[in-house]
């Protein structure tokens, strides 16, 4: 059970950036896919895309820390 599912889709760099951060901070291994070719930047169709994916065996985990995050965009947009 070593399959990478993906856990979040974004065409944001530093929200990728963060959410990374945050999965392993809690101990989550994370792989990042991206097309962007960082001195340009572009962010048209499949160039701009970014994929965070984890070990399928911690998808559950990676959703709890995700489902934290949100509630906490939710009540500080309050």
């Amino acid at each position: 059970m070593n399959e990478w599912v993906e856990v979040l889709f974004t065409y944001d760099e530093i929200e990728a950036e963060i959410v990374r951060d945050l999965l392993e901070a809690e101990g989550i291994q994370v792989v990042v896919q991206s097309l962007k070719i960082s001195p340009y930047p572009v962010s048209i169709g499949r160039m701009g895309e970014i994929r965070l994916m984890v070990r399928e065996e911690e998808l559950e985990k990676a959703g709890e820390v995700l489902s934290v995050m949100e509630k906490g965009k939710e009540t500080g947009d309050q």
